[in-house]
């Protein structure tokens, strides 16, 4: 699966797998953090959630059409300073004020403001490398690397994040209790219930129930900054990288302006009638319209899903599931993927035994670290964030693997028609919620039924098959179909479409606590069907438009 790939990839690759990984070691708490530092109720850090999602995935539109006109390395530059200093400023404590909110609301905007000129312009310089009819035939398989390269940096992000609260927390002889933040909000507001009173005293330990929680919030808080301040050592990782491995991608780094007047070092950019470009914008704009739905339902993973972690899921694990919960054990297990791969597509015989033995002793190691944990472990929220990472990383090999053979007979499906089968298959995975939810509580009380962790294991692992179909394909499906001028720019409308179904992703957050939990995930899979049926009813003017 690397074989014939360019250099420029790899490099291309590591870069943003450093820069996802701080991105989302700040996104798996980052709605914790404002529930917890601002007491805001899920309906309103939902908004700020999907506000700040929606500016970082709108950003690149405007960065692709500056890219068009001076340039996508320059953007790319520019883009890793200004979010630098947007996580520069998130890692720095404030008070829980009006001062602090409109601090941190400035961060955010640097943050987006930086991954607008950062993200969507990196993806076109991988795009450009295969514009050269020598790589031509890998453009798919080559934005499915890209793509897992993306998830280890997000696979290790909720274990960053919950190793450093933990051990935050533990300097002042405090555990993570997903009860205390709300509970310490409404004694410090004098909105606090008896019943309240009763289990916040017994977390409080004999200590004044009105001191303890503001110091429990005091250090909790805190430790969210540090979390924050891992993605500015994650960024200079990925600043290393792309300027230390800058020849070997280089020659991409061309727009059409500059291709047009260069000396022939990269190939003359296609011409197109004024008839092909509007048919190929117009494909794109009705795919940007029908994934909004899509990214609306997958980006419940930060906000209602992580609240659903939190509150209705319970906080321990025991039996096999824990391996899940061991990142080690899951690092293992995803390399093992690769390395039993690799028996059976190396061209050597010592090649082969190689990767035999390897993934032997892989798997022996996880097997050691899953003997080696407690019967039962605690576990928080967002550590159910790592399992869709994991199950990109985990499953890119076996989606490449199955693309490639159906490709081999002729019968691989377009970039449209897996996009709208990946709808469908998303749809599956908000059924599980629906069923998963009835009889739940809403709003949920201390003490209420509550769910196994399989259940969101189930829900992350059917949810990742729909983004294998639909996420790198839509990616590989723009970077071959936007005409040469416009390359910038309507990878841009890409991330444009994914910000509205990020905005989007605040109704379930609105919808909470008014609606029973089972309806607000029927609500969302009833979408996904919806948008299936189009991309299919759309399918052959799609599929017209990249011929």
């Amino acid at each position: 699966m690397f074989k014939g790939q360019p250099k420029g990839l790899f490099a291309l690759a590591l870069a943003n797998t450093g820069e996802r990984f701080g991105y989302y070691t700040m996104l798996a708490i980052f709605m914790l953090f404002i529930q917890a530092k601002f007491g805001l109720s899920t309906a309103v850090a939902g908004q700020i959630y999907a506000i700040f999602l929606a500016a970082v995935y709108f950003m690149p539109f405007f960065g692709g059409m500056l890219a068009d006109k001076i340039g996508y390395g320059k953007c790319v530059t520019t883009g890793i300073a200004v979010m630098f200093t947007g996580y520069l400023c998130l890692s720095i404590p404030t008070p829980a004020s009006g001062l602090g909110m409109t601090l941190m609301i400035l961060a955010l905007l640097l943050v987006s403001i930086g991954t607008g000129l950062f993200k969507g312009n990196l993806q076109v310089l991988v795009g450009n490398l295969y514009d050269d009819p020598k790589y031509s035939a890998k453009r798919d398989s080559a934005f499915s690397l890209f793509y897992m390269a993306i998830n280890i940096g997000a696979m290790f992000a909720p274990s960053a994040a919950t190793a450093i609260t933990n051990w935050r927390l533990a300097k002042f002889g405090l555990v993570y209790n997903g009860d205390i933040p709300a509970l310490a909000h409404q004694c410090l507001d004098g909105t606090i219930t008896p019943d309240g009173i009763s289990t916040l005293t017994a977390f409080a330990q004999g200590q004044d129930i009105a001191s303890f929680s503001q110091f429990y919030l005091d250090k909790l808080s805190t430790a969210y900054n540090i979390g924050f301040a891992v993605a500015c050592i994650s960024l200079i990782v990925s600043m290393a990288i792309y300027f230390g491995c800058r020849s070997w991608f280089r020659h991409a780094d061309v727009n059409a302006a500059q291709a047009a007047g260069n000396d022939g070092e990269k190939a003359p950019v296609q011409e197109l009638s004024k008839e092909q470009t509007k048919s190929r914008i117009v494909a794109l704009l009705l795919v940007f319209a029908v994934v909004i739905f899509f990214w609306m339902a997958f980006h419940q993973n930060g906000s209602t899903l992580t609240v659903f972690a939190r509150d209705y899921t319970t906080d321990t694990v025991s039996g096999w599931e824990r391996i899940g919960f061991s990142i080690w054990a899951l690092a293992l297990i995803a390399i093992s993927v690769y390395t039993i791969f690799g028996v059976f597509q190396s061209e050597t015989k010592k090649g082969r035994i190689l990767c035999g033995v390897v993934s032997v002793a892989l798997w022996v190691g996880a097997f050691l670290i899953y003997r080696g944990l407690p019967s039962e472990m605690k576990i928080l929220p967002q550590e159910f964030q790592q399992f869709n990472p994991f199950f990109v990383v985990a499953l890119t090999p076996f989606s490449m693997g199955l693309f490639g053979w159906l490709a081999s007979r002729k019968k691989e499906p377009s970039a449209p028609k897996k996009i709208g089968l990946g709808m469908f298959v998303a749809a599956c995975g908000f059924l599980i919620m629906t069923l998963s939810s009835v009889g739940l509580l809403m709003p949920q009380v201390i003490g209420g039924p509550k769910v196994g962790v399989s259940t969101l294991m189930s829900t992350y692992l059917v949810l990742t098959f729909a983004e294998l179909l639909l996420s790198p394909m839509g990616i590989s499906f723009v970077s071959k179909v936007a005409p040469p001028k416009y390359k910038g720019m309507m990878m841009g409308g890409w991330f444009a479409a994914t910000a509205i179904g990020n905005y989007l992703s605040s109704i379930p957050s609105l919808l909470w606590d008014k609606i029973p939990l089972w309806a607000i995930w029927t609500v969302l899979m009833s979408l996904c069907v919806i948008a299936g049926l189009v991309m299919f009813a759309l399918m052959k003017k799609l599929e017209a438009a990249t011929e």
